[in-house]
């Protein structure tokens, strides 16, 4: 842990409340510190004060305050025309002409098509070059993702910044980092929940029946198997149950002035696949996957990134530590898979080889609110969602599911930008 601050320090000039979460989980923070640090500050297509203004762009459409600040001081730092920060209109006409990508990216990225990239790459004096492009999408999809996380572990500025606290700061799980890290546990946790029943037993049995359920599961995985017919009806099922989950106080974000200067058409947002009659198709992982085709495009425009962002996919995809809640000695690989599986599925991402049946029984509908409001609309998240799922579950397991959340939602969105990167290059 100590190395990793200390390497993370060295490479950002600062240890910010992103890595004091994140180390929850060293491994995995090693991966992200090494890919960050890789796309904005080693050898790459861009220059460096590009590279920061496309984090602002990105973390901006989350109305992210938190990052895009991080990012404009890193982009001042580096030589970066202050004007810019006044509007995208006043940066130069490349970088504007990213803005469309980024706005469907990050709310709708079943909707990009080669057109999309077409228009970027023959811009005539303000084109794009692929490998220019590719950093670009990686630094969108990243951020993006990191905004997810931002919010949905309810982190506060730093100290020394706009907004940040020196004692208890207002976050998600109502804890200070030196709270967290020390494990300490709240009050809020002992308390009576609305029915008058104490909600620490209601959840311990919460942890019970989940258990339950991945037994019988496993069972019936052992004696038999669905047909591709069923597989597939299932999927659709739960692609098109996922458009109803939302959550109660689902009401709509205004950005503020400093945030939304930084990108074009603050109305638009994520909306569900079939709304208004609108059909978008299955996106079939058999037809077109990361690791087939996504690892190598990016490999060969941008050298070591794919390899990195492979490493930090897998990392994430299989961390354990075989324990759930009070719980030891536990296989969660299917409950990791559901979670993964489940993201992808709302961005119409199928797996022929996964009963998407399975999503129902293991995850509840709190939990499926919590995910789907970090992934598709962070801005949103409130603490309640985040004390509403999984309560009997330590806060570094929270962690662990968001680090699954923004890992699943970044390869989603890549594999929409890549797919229609190579359609344009055949």
């Amino acid at each position: 842990m100590h190395t990793l601050f200390a390497d993370s320090f060295a490479a950002l000039g600062r240890l910010d409340n992103i890595t004091l979460v994140m180390v929850f989980h060293p491994q995995y923070l090693e991966s992200f510190l090494k890919t960050q640090h890789y796309l904005l500050q080693m050898d790459g297509p861009l220059p460096l004060h590009y590279r920061h203004y496309i984090g602002i762009m990105a973390a901006a459409r989350h109305q992210c305050s938190y990052l895009v600040n991080l990012h404009v001081n890193d982009f001042l730092h580096v030589g970066g025309d202050p004007k810019w920060l006044n509007g995208l209109e006043n940066a130069p006409q490349k970088l504007q002409n990213l803005g469309e990508l980024n706005k469907v990216l990050a709310h709708r990225p079943w909707l990009i098509t080669k057109e999309h990239i077409e228009e970027l790459l023959k811009a005539e004096e303000h084109s794009w070059s692929l490998a220019e492009l590719i950093h670009a999408v990686v630094l969108l999809t990243h951020y993006h993702s990191l905004a997810s996380f931002t919010f949905g572990c309810g982190i506060s500025p730093e100290i020394h910044c706009d907004g940040g606290h020196t004692f208890r700061p207002p976050s998600v799980s109502n804890y200070c980092i030196c709270d967290i890290t020390n494990g300490n546990h709240s009050v809020d946790e002992m308390q009576v929940n609305s029915a008058g029943n104490i909600s620490v037993s209601d959840s311990f049995f919460e942890v019970e029946a989940l258990m339950e359920k991945m037994r019988q599961l496993q069972e019936c995985r052992d004696e038999e198997e669905a047909s591709q017919e069923e597989m597939a009806s299932r999927f659709e099922i739960e692609k098109r149950e996922s458009m109803f989950v939302f959550s109660s106080d689902d009401e709509e974000v205004t950005p503020a002035r400093d945030v939304s200067r930084h990108f074009e058409d603050t109305s638009y947002g994520y909306k569900d696949f079939s709304r208004h009659g609108m059909h978008v198709p299955t996106f079939r992982v058999q037809d077109y996957c990361w690791e087939d085709h996504g690892y190598s495009l990016v490999n060969r425009l941008y050298p070591d990134v794919g390899q990195l962002i492979d490493e930090k996919f897998h990392i994430a995809y299989n961390l354990t530590y075989n324990t759930m809640a009070m719980h030891k000695d536990v296989d969660t690989s299917m409950l990791r898979r559901a979670i993964w599986n489940y993201i992808h599925c709302m961005f119409g991402i199928r797996y022929d080889d996964y009963d998407y049946g399975e999503i129902n029984q293991l995850l509840d509908r709190s939990f499926k609110v919590y995910i789907k409001t970090v992934v598709c609309t962070p801005e949103k998240v409130t603490k309640r969602m985040y004390d509403s799922f999984w309560r009997q579950f330590q806060h570094s397991e929270k962690v662990h599911v968001n680090l699954l959340l923004i890992e699943a939602r970044m390869q989603a969105e890549l594999l929409y930008a890549l797919r229609a990167i190579t359609r344009y290059m055949t």
